[in-house]
């Protein structure tokens, strides 16, 4: 019995662990609702564009932009010199503070880069079909 309560502890061990450094390796937005996310095309890295291009309400697209951030994973991708298309903010209900993200929006079945606007500069990679779901937001006339 002793033997099986070990394993038991051992496994619970190391999902705890594996759940910790999932969070560490991605993007991570606060557990409130949202109620807006806006879009503006970049005036470059570290500098948030406040002219908004889209303004996105409608739940099914906010949720679109809420998985690809959450999902999108720690790379490295080296970004210096490149400025971003666009700057992502995301506003909360209650008037809590906006999370401001540059976007690097990758070219269909491609992936496309994440940075917080304030941080460290660490890059995010999300995946080709978020980089699709983003690209028929961005841009709906192509």
């Amino acid at each position: 019995m002793k033997v099986f309560y070990s394993l038991l502890l051992l496994g619970c061990l190391f999902l705890i662990a594996g759940c910790q450094n999932n969070q560490e390796n991605t993007m991570v937005l606060l557990d409130e609702p949202i109620k807006e996310i806006n879009v503006s095309r970049s005036g470059g890295i570290g500098d948030m564009n406040q002219d908004i291009l889209f303004s996105f309400h409608e739940k099914q697209s906010i949720k679109v932009f809420e998985k690809g951030i959450r999902t999108a994973v720690k790379q490295q991708s080296d970004m210096k010199g490149i400025d971003p298309e666009y700057d992502v903010m995301v506003e909360y209900d209650g008037g809590l503070p906006a999370h401001a993200i540059h976007l690097w929006l990758g070219e269909e079945d491609e992936e496309s880069t994440l940075m917080y606007m304030v941080g460290e500069g660490e890059t995010y990679l999300t995946s080709s079909r978020t980089t699709n779901r983003l690209r028929e937001l961005l841009l709906p006339q192509q």
